[in-house]
C-alpha cells in the first residue's frame, strides 16, 4: 500500500518544534567555534529569539485552516495543544533570560545549556499535541534527557551531580513503567492511538483487567513527571542541587506538558478507575507537600515541596473531569497560573543565590525589603499568588479548581484542599516576614538587577497579574478547548 508523503499543512502542524530544533542545532554548531573564555551570552540572546520565533510559529499554527490531525493521525493541533505550546515556550523564554547573567556568575557559561532548553522544549511541545502513545513516549524522553543534563549543569558542585543522578535513575524507572503501561494498553485495546483506545473501551461493557494494570502503570510514569505523591521523593533533592533557572524550567514546563498528556488520557480514553487514583493522589500530594514545606529552612527545598502541593491542587481539577467544561478549563488555567508565579519566584531565587548558590536559606532573605525593595516586592507578589490571595493568578486558579470540584459534588476533597491551602499559607508568609520584619544580614548580598533576570521577572509579574485581574480571556479560551478533546 502506497503511503502519501506529509503535506505542507503537516509541517505547519509541527512548525514550533521545527523552529526550536533548528535554533537548538545552530547553537550547538556555533558554540565550539567560539574562543575559549569568551562569553556565551550572545548565544543566549540568540536562543531567546528562537523561543520568540517558536511563539510566533505557534500563533501562525493556530489559524483555523491548520487545525486537525497531522502526520498520519499522530498529532492534533487544536486550542488545547496551542495553549500548552504557549505555556512551555514562555517558560523557556523566561528561563533563558534569567540564565544570561546567572551562568557567567556561576562559572558555567556554556552554549549547550541554551541548546538543551530549546531541544527539551521540543519534546514538551510534542507531548501537548501528540495523540499517539508511542510518540508521547518519544517526546517524553526528549524532554527528560535534556532535564537530566541540565539538573547537573553545576558540575563543580557535588549536590548538582547528586541531583542529576537521582533524577536520571528514578526517571528511568518511571519511563519504564510508562512504556510498559503503553504496551499493556495496546494488548488490551489493539491500538496506541488515544482516540482508537477510547472507541475500544467505549464499545464494551466489560473492561479487561489488563486495562486496569495499564492505567496504573501509565499513571505511575506520569505521576513522577508531575511530582505528585507518592511519586514525589526525588523532587526536594533534585530542586536543591540543580541550578535555580533550571529548577524554574523543570518545575513548570515539563509539568505543564505532562498534565497535557494526562488530560488527553483522562478525557479521551475514558480509562477505567481514573477517578479514585486521581482523588487519592490529589489528597496525598496536597498533604505531603504542605507538611514537608513547613519543615524546610532552604528556600529551594521549600518551593520543591510547594510544587508537590500545587500538583495536588491541580489533581483536584482532574478529579472533576466528569464535568468536562469545568474540569478541563480549571486544569488548563491552573497550569498557566502556576507556571507564571513559580517561574517568577525562582527568577528571584536564582538572582539572590550568589556564587555557588550559597544564599538559599530562608535566613538569607532577612531584611531583603530594605536591601532590595524591588526584589522583595516581586517575590512577595509571587508568594501571595502561590497562597491564592485575590488580584493574583493563583487566587483565580484555586477558585476555579475548587469551584469545579464542588460542582462535581467532591465536597470532602474540596474541604481538604481548602484546609491544605490554609496550611500552605504559613511557610509562604514566614518568608515574607523574614524579608520585611528582620534586620538585614550583611553576609547576604542583594546584587543589582540586570536586564535579563529583570525581563524574566517582568514577564512573570505581568502574566500573574493579568491572570488575576483579567482572567476571562484565558478562561474563555480554555473553555473552548474542551470541545476538541473528544473522540471524533
Amino acid at each position: 500500500m502506497m503511503i502519501s508523503p506529509p503535506s505542507s499543512a503537516d509541517y505547519i502542524r509541527v512548525l514550533p518544534e521545527i523552529v526550536l530544533s533548528i535554533w537548538g542545532m545552530i547553537v550547538m554548531f556555533v558554540e565550539p567555534w567560539l574562543p575559549e573564555g569568551r562569553s556565551r551570552k550572545g548565544l543566549g540572546v540568540f536562543a531567546a529569539f528562537g523561543a520568540l520565533a517558536a511563539i510566533a510559529a505557534t500563533f501562525y499554527q493556530a489559524q483555523p485552516q491548520f487545525a486537525g490531525f497531522g502526520f498520519y493521525n499522530m498529532i492534533r493541533v487544536d486550542h488545547f495543544s496551542v495553549f500548552f505550546h504557549l505555556v512551555v515556550l514562555l517558560v523557556a523564554l523566561a528561563t533563558i533570560l534569567m540564565s544570561l547573567d546567572y551562568l557567567p556568575f556561576q562559572k558555567i557559561d556554556h552554549g549547550e545549556y541554551y541548546a538543551l532548553i530549546l531541544l527539551g522544549s521540543v519534546g514538551m511541545c510534542l507531548m501537548s499535541s501528540a495523540v499517539e502513545l508511542v510518540l508521547i513516549f518519544i517526546a517524553l524522553e526528549i524532554s527528560s534527557i535534556a532535564s537530566y543534563i541540565l539538573a547537573g549543569f553545576r558540575k563543580q558542585a557535588a549536590e548538582s551531580a547528586e541531583s542529576s543522578l537521582k533524577y536520571f535513575l528514578l526517571g528511568s524507572f518511571a519511563t519504564a513503567f510508562f512504556l510498559y503501561g503503553v504496551a499493556l494498553l495496546y494488548g488490551a485495546t489493539g491500538s496506541t492511538n488515544v482516540f482508537d483506545i477510547a472507541r475500544a473501551l467505549g464499545a464494551t461493557t466489560h473492561i479487561e483487567p489488563l486495562a486496569y494494570v495499564a492505567v496504573a502503570l501509565i499513571f505511575t510514569g506520569l505521576g513522577f513527571k508531575v511530582a505528585c505523591a507518592p511519586f514525589h521523593v526525588w523532587t526536594p533533592d533534585v530542586y536543591e542541587g540543580a541550578p535555580s533557572p533550571v529548577v524554574a524550567f523543570m518545575s513548570t514546563a515539563p509539568k505543564a506538558a505532562s498534565f497535557a498528556v494526562l488530560i488527553r488520557l483522562v478525557i479521551d480514553t475514558a480509562s477505567p478507575n481514573w477517578f479514585w487514583v486521581i482523588w487519592v493522589a490529589a489528597l496525598l500530594s496536597m498533604s505531603v507537600g504542605n507538611l514537608g514545606a513547613i519543615l524546610q529552612s532552604n528556600v529551594k527545598r521549600m518551593l520543591a515541596y510547594s510544587s508537590i502541593a500545587h500538583a495536588g491542587y491541580l489533581m483536584v481539577a482532574f478529579a472533576s473531569a466528569s464535568n468536562r467544561d469545568l474540569g478541563i478549563s480549571a486544569a488548563m488555567f491552573y497550569s498557566a497560573a502556576y507556571a507564571a508565579m513559580n517561574v517568577g519566584a525562582f527568577a528571584v531565587v536564582s538572582h539572590m543565590a550568589g556564587s555557588g548558590e550559597r544564599f538559599t536559606s530562608i535566613d538569607d532573605y532577612s531584611g531583603l525589603g530594605k536591601r532590595s525593595p524591588v526584589l522583595a516586592a516581586a517575590l512577595t507578589f509571587f508568594l501571595l499568588s502561590l497562597i491564592g490571595i485575590p488580584m493574583t493568578g493563583g487566587f483565580f486558579a484555586k477558585f476555579y479548581v475548587f469551584s469545579a470540584a464542588l460542582r462535581t459534588h467532591l465536597v470532602w476533597l474540596t474541604i481538604l484542599g481548602v484546609l491544605n491551602s490554609g496550611m500552605g499559607s504559613y511557610y509562604y508568609l514566614r518568608l515574607i516576614v523574614r524579608m520585611y520584619m528582620y534586620e538585614p544580614r550583611t553576609e547576604s548580598p542583594a546584587p543589582p538587577i540586570r536586564w535579563g533576570v529583570g525581563l524574566a521577572i517582568a514577564i512573570s509579574l505581568i502574566a500573574t497579574l493579568w491572570l488575576g485581574i483579567l482572567p476571562n480571556t484565558v478562561l474563555h479560551y480554555t473553555q473552548g478547548a474542551q470541545t476538541f478533546l473528544s473522540v471524533k
